[in-house]
């Protein structure tokens, strides 16, 4: 898992995409040396992939809980609906 620079821990998602677009607000306005730049483009597909990986997670997590209350209770009406009469 990628860990932040600074004090080793993980990265979550909402620190990762805001460091995204720190990196290409800095590009975008030309404020990156060509020396830099490399360097900001490897971090920035590092934190893609680690955002990709987050949701990927995150979506088979709600499909999983979803399935399982689906299997608990398909019978089930919602408490808003009423029972056809």
């Amino acid at each position: 898992m990628s860990k932040n620079a600074k004090n080793e821990r993980p990265i979550g998602y909402g620190e990762a995409a805001t460091r995204l677009e720190e990196i290409l607000a800095r590009i975008e306005e030309g404020q990156v040396d060509i020396d830099e730049l490399s360097g900001l483009v490897e971090e920035a597909a590092t934190l893609v992939t680690l955002c990709r990986d987050k949701i990927r997670a995150a979506e088979v997590k709600v499909r999983t809980i979803t399935e399982q209350l689906e299997r608990e209770s398909p019978e089930e009406p919602l408490a808003t609906e009423r029972p056809v009469e």
